[in-house]
């Protein structure tokens, strides 16, 4: 009988060598053993990981390269033996056994493009039960689980779907929002290349929820991997009945489409990605009309993030108050962090609400990889705060953050240590809205550009005291006026940094670096 041994065929995985392992073990292994392509645990400070399949558990291995094989197989790891590279069992490592896995339960357990796997493990539960409700309930148990959306924004999802199913149209849409493009971010990516059905199952859930038939995932052109899972996962549930006519032999019918995006960060953006789908240039559109009233093709649309989508099932099979009594406050459930930047043990980390900013830097990531003292730690992408280590005892939440002068957006934290030049930093936020603006309104658009001209300025040591002036006067009107998020949030970064770090923008950049 062979051996199952579990390697990922995730982006990250794969990037420093999973499929060159996985080719080595199989061909040192033969017919004793089968190969499992699962997702990232999430661990990625030790990919390519190794699980084999053992009668106490599944026992880790890793780094593991191709060349480490050899010595994995003369220690005897096929039956779980002592090796330089073992962690001992998976689930006791640490870092995977402190965590509150809701979302990503099955990411890295299971063959991702296995339906029975998938159902073995819990997948399809909710939406069965979803079936056999009336839709107005499923609404009512999202909305009592207090699921807001993962993409950013924290908008709750229950008042999201009942705006959507109170409307009248005969056509409407539910699309999920995977144009994951902040910086340090990349649990959207490792959602679908991990646990694909659960993404489906859960628009199938919102479709039947608001009275929509067609569903559209919004994929970033950077991820082929992702592009081609979740391809392979659609047809794999239209063949097995869970997609099209009938669904479960119940009324709902439900078609699901991918559409890829061509690289536009702007296009994460609710209603620049719903001009994209529909062909159109990506470009904001002016609210109202909310989506959920009239969005693509000027119907009642839906739009959700991979994340919050996913969850959905959770929800419907274990029940609202079971995902609620996650989390604190306002802020409920779970959140799946990506902790990136220089920092030793890098990865995803679930963890419900309220977990602390030192706990996930220090106590997950173990401090900085560099050995450096850490200087600021960025959190919500490219357009979010800085916060310094004094700081490091905010609970991260969507309202203690904001109080804090930051904000959760996906969940992203990227850490950076002393030697980072805040000054430049702030810099790169305004160039980074300059060319990432869709360039509809002003204040985005040629605000950007001044605010990083002013920058230069007060880096060259040019009339200081006026130019941090003018660069306060144009974060407030990017902030008041711009017609979507990416205007208004650029100048969250520009101002933490400034807050924290004053030394820095009061003279040549040189100095202010010393």
């Amino acid at each position: 009988m062979s051996v199952k041994i579990y390697i990922p065929r995730d982006s990250a995985a794969l990037s420093v060598g999973a499929y060159d392992v996985a080719e080595e073990i199989k061909a040192q292994g033969g017919n004793d053993v089968e190969i499992i392509a699962t997702g990232s645990r999430g661990m990625l400070w030790l990919e390519p990981l190794v699980e084999v399949e053992t009668d106490a558990g599944r026992v880790a291995y890793g780094p593991v390269q191709p060349e480490d094989v050899k010595s994995l197989f003369d220690a005897g790891f096929l039956n779980g033996g002592d090796h330089k590279l073992s962690h001992g069992l998976t689930e006791v490592i640490p870092y995977f056994a402190k965590q509150d896995r809701l979302t990503f339960a099955r990411v890295g357990v299971i063959d991702r493009l296995s339906l029975a796997d998938y159902e073995v493990h819990g997948g399809l539960k909710g939406l069965k039960k979803a079936l056999s409700m009336p839709p107005e309930s499923i609404v009512e148990e999202v909305l009592e689980s207090g699921l807001r959306g993962r993409g950013g924004a924290g908008f709750p999802t229950g008042i999201k779907w009942k705006t959507a199913h109170a409307q009248t149209s005969e056509q409407k849409y539910i699309c999920a929002n995977a144009d994951e493009g902040d910086s340090g971010t990349f649990a959207d990516r490792m959602l679908m290349e991990g646990d694909p059905f659960s993404l489906i199952e859960g628009m199938i859930i919102g479709g039947r929820a608001i009275g929509a038939e067609t569903g559209y995932v919004y994929i970033r052109s950077e991820y082929p991997h992702a592009i081609r899972v979740m391809r392979r996962a659609v047809k794999a549930m239209e063949d097995a009945g869970w997609l099209g006519q009938n669904i479960g032999g119940s009324d709902t019918h439900f078609d699901l489409h991918i559409r890829v995006g061509a690289g536009a960060y702007i296009c994460g953006e609710e209603s620049s990605m719903l001009e994209s789908i529909e062909g159109k240039r990506g470009q904001v559109k002016v609210k109202p009309p909310i989506p959920a009233i009239s969005g693509l093709f000027n119907k009642p649309t839906i739009v959700n993030n991979v994340l919050t989508l996913a969850t959905v099932p959770f929800i419907l099979s274990e029940g609202a108050k079971t995902y609620a009594d996650y989390g604190q406050g306002r802020s409920r459930g779970t959140q799946p962090f990506q902790l990136a930047g220089d920092v030793a043990q890098g990865g995803l980390i679930e963890m419900a609400f309220g977990v602390t900013i030192d706990e996930i830097v220090n106590e997950f990531g173990g401090g900085t990889r560099s050995g450096r003292p850490v200087k600021a730690v960025q959190i919500g992408g490219p357009l979010g705060g800085y916060l310094t280590p004094g700081q490091f005892e905010t609970s991260l939440g969507y309202e203690s953050l904001a109080e804090a002068g930051g904000m959760i957006g996906h969940g992203g934290i990227v850490v950076y240590n002393d030697t980072t030049s805040m000054m430049k930093m702030a810099r790169y936020a305004m160039e980074f809205c300059e060319l990432e603006s869709c360039g509809k309104c002003t204040p985005c658009r040629i605000g950007s550009v001044r605010g990083k001209e002013t920058l230069d300025k007060i880096a060259a040591g040019e009339d200081v005291a006026a130019n941090l002036d003018v660069l306060e006067d144009l974060c407030d009107l990017m902030e008041e006026a711009s017609l979507c998020a990416m205007g208004g949030l650029t100048p969250m970064p520009v101002r933490t940094a400034m807050k924290a770090f004053p030394e820095e923008f009061t003279g040549p950049l040189e100095k202010a670096a010393e």
